[in-house]
């Protein structure tokens, strides 16, 4: 089925113009774009198997038979079918346009793309690497994406809703998971935006931990970790669950997190670099004695992909843009007592944020 956007509501065409006049300044006479979600970003194209050769005139779309159909719904872009490997197509009409210098994601593409590129080139004709070009252009969401986002971040806090209500002690860490899931497809997602994380007792100390066959008991801290993609777009969302009654030392950890969760949220503005939203997290955690048990970024961009720039870190000089999308998402993490981490999705704006999560960020006692 096919789920990416029709032309005829597209705001590709904008984008793809934003790259296309700018090939000039940067002396290239095109630009391959392989990596999927970069592509889907300029041409509108969901398949899993195109290329995008961007010229200052617009660009051209080559992909195979089984998507003839589905590119020319998705995309304005020209539309090339290849009948063998893309790169021979590519390469074809490289050496028809007569294009010397040829931009390409070097981060993006195979060794074997990239040499299967290179052995054919014509005559004078080079790969000149193009770093992050696009994925900056990504960073700052429009109107539009900020709309994909909310409603991926509303289907996601629904299906949490759903699911926690039928939590009780002996569920499976990865029952929990697999319902999550469900329930988030149930809702209008397409898929989860990465594996699900539900981690019980002390294997919430694993920041990234994998659901288990393991049983979740009373007295557990229970770590839920989860996101959906809907209309392309991730969201990302952790919320924590105790298992009966909690004791004073759950509860000064937890509000630990959530007051370095809430300084972080204070500090996101247009203009203030990921650094110091990092800073504000950890300086609240320091207070607590609990600032070596955070071991990972404050946060992170998300979009088309759950993990964007810009990085919320504590070495990340790069200053926050109104219209970016990130996460905060501060933890703590103690060998033989498990784990508390506490994330929204919010919107940067020109004097503050936008939290885009409805969810309570209250500990859910069950």
């Amino acid at each position: 089925m096919v789920t990416g956007y029709n032309v005829g509501e597209n705001e590709f065409e904008p984008r793809l113009r934003a790259v296309s006049s700018g090939l000039a300044e940067r002396k290239l006479d095109s630009l391959l774009v392989s990596f999927g979600p970069n592509l889907r970003y300029l041409s509108g194209f969901t398949g899993s198997n195109g290329n995008l050769l961007v010229l200052p005139g617009g660009g051209i779309l080559f992909t195979d038979p089984r998507y003839q159909i589905q590119a020319r719904q998705e995309s304005a872009c020209k539309v090339r079918i290849a009948k063998g490997p893309l790169v021979v197509d590519v390469l074809a009409a490289i050496a028809r346009l007569g294009l010397r210098r040829i931009g390409y994601e070097p981060a993006r593409m195979t060794c074997d793309s990239f040499e299967a590129l290179k052995s054919k080139l014509p005559m004078k004709a080079s790969l000149e690497a193009v770093t992050g070009w696009v994925e900056e252009l990504r960073m700052v969401k429009s109107p539009a994406e900020i709309a994909r986002i909310r409603r991926s971040v509303e289907t996601n806090s629904r299906a949490f809703e759903q699911a926690v209500s039928r939590v009780r002690p002996g569920m499976k860490e990865q029952d929990l998971a697999a319902e999550l899931e469900y329930r988030m497809r149930r809702l209008g997602a397409e898929k989860p935006s990465f594996e699900t994380i539900v981690a019980g007792g002390v294997r919430g100390a694993l920041p990234h931990a994998q659901p288990t066959a393991a049983p979740l008991q009373s007295g557990d801290l229970v770590v839920v970790d989860m996101g959906a993609v809907q209309d392309g777009y991730c969201s990302d969302m952790t919320r924590m669950l105790f298992l009966g009654s909690p004791d004073a030392k759950v509860k000064r950890t937890y509000r630990a997190v959530l007051e370095a969760q809430l300084a972080g949220i204070d500090a996101v503005r247009a203009g203030a670099s990921a650094k110091r939203v990092d800073q504000a997290a950890r300086e609240v955690l320091k207070g607590y004695g609990l600032d070596r048990a955070f071991v990972h970024s404050t946060g992170h961009g998300l979009g088309l992909e759950i993990h964007e720039p810009p990085r919320i870190g504590k070495r990340d000089k790069s200053k926050l843009l109104a219209g970016m999308a990130v996460t905060i998402e501060p933890g703590v993490y103690l060998e033989d007592f498990g784990g508390i981490r506490i994330e929204d999705t919010v919107v940067v704006t020109e004097n503050g944020c936008e939290i885009l999560t409805p969810t309570g960020k209250e500990l859910r006692v069950i």
